[in-house]
């Protein structure tokens, strides 16, 4: 058949040639058109918006919905359709990032609000529909437009600046071309960046680039590899399985490194992996087929070596047939994010934007064929284990291309650095603070840069992140829209140490024992909480922050980590309660009456009162025993 990778004894087919430099810039080179005159088929589409947004994994997905929820029409384009990238039903690889089983809390959020709502709607964890969920959310925002099936395939420029995108779907043999204020690549692969000439990154680039400790981890220029995944089912009888013949021989020796139990038999494994020592994109088919026959030669060690008498009535139940990718080009910022950064640098910086808390997890560049080696770095080894950090604007916007910002596994950042911010939750919050930062752009008709370089536009960025729940360290509350922050604050009762003024404290995180930044009651004694002030404030909306748990929530096939979850709402969150406004002559008006809420961040909004206090009642929770309120804000 002639695949040039089909070789087990040599899965090295391709050299890296000088054009694999990691130190030389890609540039696309010649003016960029895109006439269709001589297409007849193709029909084209002009369309406008304040925000573009090329990818639609969750990245993109959180860009995308940021932007639309701060009032820019924006547009998303993804170039399948599904939406979800590596998380999505095509891959099914279970979203990552903090890890809250160590911290105590999950990165906030929209990417908590679709996890929370995804172990709600689809406690059966399938992934079809949390692809659907992750449809409905995009599809319901009124100021977003999205277009599936369909690749960005150009960009004109102006003065350094993208001037128009073009994208091209060929099911419905349309062309858009599409005018936007700010661009955002969410592309994973920096397909927007390269098509407008900026500057990108590929590759490990050694130790001397950036002196970096662990950046020698394998050879200069190679990448980590793409992964394909299967799940299984359970059956009652016994189920036979024939391997086809082009499906790898798989022995003892070839798994030394890489374990498989029973309890994972369900889903695996991210460890079938190859491709760091080719171009992920350009080799796609290649690797798939190579990929496939790992996968197939694996499932069949599981099944007729004799080894696993658990898998006897297990059956492949889907086999992806897209390879996952982690590793391409970055684009290059005007900071580049280093392991320094990641392991207490970022503490010196003042425009963080967005948490990662994931290993430095590298993986050999052989992927599954380097059999002699751990798969990948372990958190358990303490020079990879990273604390939660944050990431930077500066790392979130070209350095070339004035209009350009990107998220996901494509910003700013070393090989080393970025084998920790790749995980897709670190990817999701990173995402949601590029959406919020090109809407801010575009309302304050600023570039990126220049919102960077603006003190009062950064802490504005930096406080309406705060206000949507996306977590930032070492950055508090100081939005002066908030009422709730001049308030005397009173409660019922408190309880494990807690305080009433909890709620105002301006920050939203601790670890699980601390009760410095939240406010608790015995639910059964239906407690209340009360802000109050010396004269009328005008209020037209509440936003509660309630406590949502340290428990790991993600989509997964994975059953180690299903049994680690609560499907359904989380019993920290607090499921009835009422809001009541106290007015200037002391009568009293409900705002708010809910039940069966599970949702961290509730926003109230409601005709402006004149209010002397705003009183929270709780009548019950999703099962704990404490009610608990990390946060109350009340806004004209």
């Amino acid at each position: 058949m002639g695949y040039t990778l089909a070789v087990k004894a040599s899965p090295v087919a391709r050299k890296l040639s000088p054009r694999d430099d990691p130190y030389k810039p890609l540039k696309r080179p010649g003016p960029v058109t895109f006439p269709i005159e001589n297409e007849a088929l193709m029909r084209r589409v002009d369309l406008k918006c304040d925000v573009l947004v090329a990818g639609g994994g969750l990245a993109g997905v959180c860009a995308a919905l940021s932007a639309a929820r701060h009032g820019r029409k924006t547009i998303l384009v993804q170039d399948r359709s599904r939406l979800g990238g590596n998380a999505s039903s095509e891959i099914k690889m279970h979203p990552l990032g903090v890890e809250p089983s160590k911290t105590g809390w999950r990165e906030g959020g929209i990417i908590e609000e679709l996890k929370m709502e995804n172990v709600v709607r689809n406690p059966q964890m399938a992934w079809e529909l949390w692809d659907l969920l992750l449809y409905d959310k995009c599809v319901s925002e009124p100021n977003l437009q999205l277009i599936l099936d369909t690749s960005l395939c150009r960009a004109e420029l102006d003065e350094n600046a993208i001037k128009v995108a073009w994208a091209r779907c060929e099911t419905t043999r349309t062309v858009y071309r599409i005018q936007a204020g700010i661009y955002i690549d969410a592309t994973g692969d920096s397909r927007l960046a390269m098509e407008a000439g900026a500057e990108v990154m590929f590759g490990r680039e050694g130790t001397e680039k950036f002196r970096e400790k662990h950046a020698d981890y394998d050879k200069i220029g190679t990448r980590q590899g793409s992964s394909i995944l299967f799940t299984s089912r359970l059956y009652e009888k016994e189920m036979p399985f024939k391997a086809p013949a082009w499906a790898k021989k798989i022995t003892e020796k070839d798994l030394q490194y890489r374990k498989i139990t029973d309890a994972e038999l369900a889903f695996g494994f991210w460890w079938l992996e190859l491709g760091g020592e080719h171009d992920a994109i350009r080799d796609n088919e290649h690797l798939r087929f190579e990929i496939l026959s790992i996968v197939l030669g694996v499932w069949d060690y599981i099944k007729n070596s004799g080894k696993f008498p658990a898998a006897k009535c297990r059956a492949l139940d889907t086999v992806g047939m897209v390879p996952g990718k982690r590793d391409t080009y970055r684009i290059a910022g005007p900071r580049v994010f280093t392991e320094q950064d990641i392991l207490g640098g970022w503490k010196k910086l003042d425009d963080g934007v967005a948490v990662g808390g994931w290993m430095l997890d590298d993986h050999p560049a052989a992927g599954f064929w380097a059999s002699d080696r751990p798969p990948g770095q372990t958190s358990k080894d303490p020079k990879v284990a990273t604390k939660p950090y944050n990431i930077p604007l500066s790392c979130l916007y070209s350095k070339d291309i004035r209009n350009l910002m990107m998220c996901g596994r494509n910003i700013s950042c070393s090989h080393v650095a970025f084998t920790s911010t790749r995980v897709m939750c670190t990817c999701a919050v990173v995402g949601q603070a590029a959406g919020t930062a090109a809407a801010l752009c575009v309302e304050s008709r600023l570039t990126p840069a220049q919102l960077r370089d603006t003190k009062q536009k950064l802490i504005e960025l930096q406080q309406l992140l705060l206000r949507d729940d996306q977590t930032i360290l070492g950055i508090s509350n100081s939005d002066p829209r908030d009422h709730a922050r001049r308030s005397k604050v009173t409660a019922s009762s408190a309880a494990n140490g807690s305080k009433p003024e909890n709620v105002i404290s301006g920050v939203t995180i601790e670890a699980k024992a601390e009760f410095k930044n939240r406010w608790a009651a015995p639910v059964a004694s239906m407690p209340w909480i009360r802000l109050e002030w010396d004269t009328a404030q005008k209020v037209s909306q509440v936003r509660i922050t309630f406590d949502s748990g340290s428990l790991g929530l993600t989509q997964t096939s994975r059953v180690p980590r299903i049994e680690k979850m609560v499907r359904g709402p989380q019993p920290t969150i607090v499921r009835d309660y009422k809001l009541t406004a106290v007015l200037q002559d002391g009568s009293e008006t409900v705002l708010a009456n809910v039940k069966e809420n599970f949702r961290k961040l509730a926003v109230h909004q409601f005709k402006e009162v004149q209010a002397k206090a705003i009183r929270l009642d709780i009548f019950a929770t999703n099962g704990d025993e404490l009610a608990l309120v990390k946060e109350i804000r009340v806004e004209a």
